[in-house]
């Protein structure tokens, strides 16, 4: 009898180890439906991101409502479409002619129900510089939630951060902003001018400012490239200058503001590139995506 409770017990003993294994088997070990619905979902969010390039959000709103429902009906949801139609500045797409967004690169994907993932990554963005490389010009990230419906996965919600450029980074602290340089550029020189503000209907200069112009390592006398130039004004002289109390230059337009802070407006002068000097282009592109961010200036 004794004999006969002891296998007992090591049989019940058995099935109790069988058990706990099996079940901790089941929960790392994805079943084939799960593996499959993973990679519906990263397909998804793959594909939408390829599609973003080919929305261009700078087009008539009547198009960019057509560019949405054509690139991105079979990805998202009805209501986020929707969402997105109504609103088409916050819809993700192409904003620039450079760079331009190019892929999703996934780093994670999270079962959330068993209807939904959410799935995180970086959106990234190129110029002509980085086409056909694993290279990124900026950066962002973008979290999806994906959800199954009856036609299959699609995105459902979108959440995009700000874009981080690539690159090295020049600040200046006595005026209080940084920019964000290609890493080709690696050896710039930075070069302290002045503009000059002449008054309405004379020649006369009636106030000045600093302007800052970046310029490109291989830049020579001989060769001379595309500089980057920032005019400084205080927020006094943007005021003035806009209430035409003095103007700057024969450009029938004024310089155009790129960011301000508390004491500082910055901005690109006007027909800054008229003369198309080498590398006019890619300063262009390198503006194009807005690399000046300002700070506060140091005392």
């Amino acid at each position: 009898m004794k004999k006969i409770l002891v296998a007992v017990l090591v049989l019940l003993l058995s099935i109790s180890l069988f058990g706990c294994a099996q079940k901790k088997k089941d929960q790392t070990t994805p079943t084939p439906n799960a593996a499959a619905d993973q990679q519906a979902v990263r397909k998804v969010v793959t594909d939408f991101g390829q599609k973003m390039k080919t929305v261009s959000l700078m087009a008539p709103e009547s198009i960019v409502k057509e560019s949405l429902q054509k690139n991105y009906g079979d990805l998202v949801s009805p209501e986020l479409l929707a969402k997105w139609q109504n609103d088409p500045v916050n819809a993700p797409g192409r904003v620039s002619s450079s760079p331009w967004p190019d892929r999703i690169e996934i780093s994670s994907v999270q079962k959330n129900s068993n209807d939904t993932y959410g799935v995180k990554g970086e959106v990234i963005a190129i110029t002509s510089t980085e086409v056909g490389s694993d290279k990124a010009a900026a950066r962002r990230s973008i979290t999806c939630t994906v959800k199954k419906f009856t036609p299959g996965w699609r995105i459902d919600a979108v959440k995009l951060g700000d874009y981080v450029l690539e690159g090295i980074i020049y600040k200046n602290g006595q005026y209080g902003f940084t920019f964000t340089l290609p890493k080709t550029w690696q050896g710039y020189s930075i070069v302290n001018e002045k503009w000059e503000g002449l008054g309405i209907g004379s020649e006369k200069i009636t106030t000045t400012g600093p302007m800052i112009s970046i310029r490109h390592p291989q830049w020579t006398k001989e060769k001379p490239r595309q500089d980057i130039p920032i005019m400084i004004f205080t927020l006094a002289q943007w005021q003035d200058l806009q209430q035409e109390k003095f103007h700057i230059g024969a450009a029938p337009i004024g310089p155009s503001e790129l960011a301000r802070n508390s004491k500082y407006v910055f901005a690109l002068p006007a027909r800054y590139n008229y003369a198309f000097p080498t590398g006019y282009k890619e300063v262009e592109e390198i503006l194009a995506a807005k690399p000046l961010t300002p700070t506060q200036p140091v005392k």
